[in-house]
């Protein structure tokens, strides 16, 4: 592979080697200057952001290999949200051999796997400083090595203190080691502020944008009950009443737990706020299966006029639920 090729290529792949030690002292040598994030951030802290919140007891697991950070990150933070997982099996799930790492959609998939909320969180300081002030370790990816030759490297932030410029990171081999907040952000920047938490069914990160929080409940469907996972679809949507992804989701899941009474109460709720024909449609066909043909019909025309009007991606769908509920 020629070097242009080469030089995408690692670019591409993300996480895909782990170092052993922080390498604190080279890369605080280069940092001549304050990122601007954490630079805004100890001027004005956020209203009730603490200036300092350091959790040393927080559960560090040992990196066994020069490229096994991604799976001991992952199992620190999943004890963290109380599943403790056995590291070996966390290896086979996550780390990639022939790629001699573990990727950032490996690190939520697993996390998820095993039935915590796994949430990216927007690429401030302030979204990792808030979790940490919470007690909820933030895993974060580094470079330690340039832009242009990457050495990728999986890491927990556990602490911070504003006013002395400093984090505490369970890194490689090392719990709580105390790194310059310059070089934390310098290193972190590289990957573009990546960060997500393992969270227990029922929390939310402080700070997240709704499309991470509808990543993360799509992944977690999968590996939790029904139920659970229609639970943790109701909070999302109670935080943001206005999506109407997250209503629906939620909508979905009632059904998918054996609960359409649920699944019809949302439905409708949904449908009378934004008139959505998605919304009319799953209406009608719920209460097709709760025997209310009539009450089905209803939505389901409601469904044909939206979708011929406005929405006509749903058209086809709105139809054919119709005539399901006319035939004879």
């Amino acid at each position: 592979m020629n070097w242009p090729a080469r030089r995408q290529a690692l670019l591409r792949l993300g996480a895909l080697a782990c170092a052993s030690g922080p390498v604190v002292g080279s890369l605080a040598g280069c940092a001549a200057w304050t990122p601007p994030q954490q630079s805004a951030l100890r001027a004005a802290p956020p209203a009730g952001l603490p200036h300092r919140a350091n959790h040393p007891g927080l559960p560090f697991v040992d990196q066994p290999g020069d490229d096994l950070c991604g799976p001991a990150v992952l199992a620190s933070l999943l004890a963290a949200a109380g599943v403790p997982t056995d590291l070996a099996t966390l290896t086979h799930e996550v780390y990639l051999p022939g790629r001699q790492g573990t990727l950032q959609t490996e690190m939520l998939a697993g996390a998820r796997r095993h039935g915590v909320l796994a949430v990216e969180l927007p690429p401030k300081l302030s979204a990792a400083f808030t979790e940490v002030a919470a007690g909820r370790p933030v895993g974060v990816l580094l470079n330690l090595g340039l832009t242009w030759w990457p050495r990728w490297h999986y890491a927990v932030l556990v602490g911070y203190d504003l006013s002395r410029g400093e984090v505490w990171l369970h890194s490689g081999h090392q719990a709580h080691v105390r790194w310059s907040l310059i070089t934390f952000e310098n290193t972190w920047g590289r990957s573009g502020h990546w960060a997500f938490v393992a969270l227990t069914l029922g929390q939310m990160p402080a700070e997240v944008d709704e499309a991470a929080m509808v990543r993360a409940l799509l992944g977690l469907d999968r590996a939790v009950s029904a139920s659970q996972a229609a639970l943790a679809w109701r909070a999302a949507s109670q935080r943001w009443p206005a999506n109407i992804t997250l209503a629906m989701g939620e909508g979905n899941a009632w059904l998918a737990a054996g609960q359409p009474l649920e699944a019809a109460r949302r439905f409708e709720q949904v449908a009378q706020r934004s008139d959505s024909a998605a919304a009319w449609n799953n209406l009608a066909a719920t209460r097709l299966q709760l025997g209310d043909r009539m009450g089905a019909r209803e939505a389901a025309r409601r469904a044909v006029l939206r979708a011929r009007s406005h929405e006509p991606q749903w058209l086809t769908v709105a139809e054919l639920t119709l005539r399901e509920i006319e035939a004879p």
